[in-house]
């Protein structure tokens, strides 16, 4: 484990951050950087932005596998737009977002346990004052077994609801999906280190030995009901024929309800995990807010996409995503 350790050493040291801080940083400039790229105009945002369905045609999509789009501008700038744009990989390749976090999971739970190499990188760069509010030991394994559920569970989906398509999505998409689910993972318990560094974990912390706190009471069935709503989503999308408007009751009011549903799963893990002391996690908000913009912009591509195919008045009772808000 000895190279792991010193890329995260050298990547924490060279910049003279906090890992803490570095890892909220990640989450809130991919944040903004999604947000800028999506309010870019319509030649930038139609290159980059939209994938799977979203995109204009499947035609398109096939075209691109071995050649890039053509462009009604000549100029050296366009054509290297469309270049850019043409490096894609195939839409299926989200099922690799959670064989990373089920694979990462596993990792970091033998990492804590043992107190391994890569905890000790990112533990030993954490600052003094993250270190006094910090998790404890039981929030930080709660947070770490329900984050293995949802990723098992999407894992899951995304096998057993996959159907043959020709979609693609571009190549940063499949990147930054990917650094989301590590990143993720450490951001997990990454608030809980100075409980972890102060104590040998052994089995009978992650016991249940307490009666649940009024936030473990509220937030544990919070985050049930919210993956039980998102697989019953995934479930009647994957029963539609091709392209069809969803007509079940829970996407006549929200166009996007599963994506609601993840929104709700990342904001009961910030709860779950706040430290003592503290109302919410700030690393995992910093996650939820990545989460809700990333999802709130792919959920305005879908609405479009929605009142190109079906018209306008097919999504003008529907919210994106949050309703009453957006």
């Amino acid at each position: 484990m000895e190279l792991p350790f010193n890329l995260v050493d050298t990547a924490l040291s060279s910049t003279h951050i906090d890992a803490i801080d570095a890892l909220r940083a990640f989450f809130l400039l991919a944040s903004c950087t999604i947000l800028s790229v999506s309010i870019l105009p319509d030649s930038l945002h139609s290159r980059f932005i939209p994938y799977g369905a979203r995109t204009t045609s499947t035609a398109d999509s096939q075209s691109s596998q071995s050649s890039p789009p053509a462009s009604s501008d000549s100029s050296p700038a366009a054509r290297a737009l469309d270049y850019a744009a043409a490096l894609t990989v195939p839409h299926s390749y989200f099922t690799q977002f959670y064989i990373a976090s089920v694979l990462a999971s596993v990792f970091w739970a033998a990492q804590l346990l043992c107190q391994g190499a890569v905890f000790q990188a990112f533990a030993t760069r954490i600052s003094p004052e993250h270190m006094q509010q910090s998790m404890s030991i039981q929030q930080v394994f709660l947070c770490w077994a329900l984050m293995l559920i949802q990723g098992a569970r999407r894992l899951y989906e995304c096998n057993a609801f996959a159907k043959p398509s020709a979609s693609r999505m571009w190549f940063v998409h499949w990147l930054v999906g990917l650094a989301f689910y590590l990143a993720v993972s450490v951001a997990l318990w990454i608030e809980g280190a100075g409980a972890l560094l102060s104590h040998k974990v052994i089995l009978d912390d992650v016991k249940v030995t307490i009666a649940p706190s009024l936030r473990t009471f509220v937030c544990i069935p919070l985050f049930l009901i919210a993956s039980g709503v998102q697989h019953d989503c995934h479930h009647y999308l994957f029963s539609l024929k091709k392209y069809t408007l969803p007509t079940h009751p829970i996407f006549r009011g929200i166009i996007c309800p599963h994506y609601t549903a993840e929104c709700v799963i990342y904001l009961s893990l910030a709860l779950l995990g706040a430290p003592k002391g503290e109302v919410v996690n700030k690393s995992l908000l910093s996650a939820l807010v990545f989460v809700v913009i990333n999802l709130g912009v792919t959920a305005a591509n879908t609405r479009q996409w929605y009142m190109r195919k079906f018209g306008v008045e097919s999504v003008r009772e529907r919210w994106n995503m949050i309703p009453l808000v957006y």
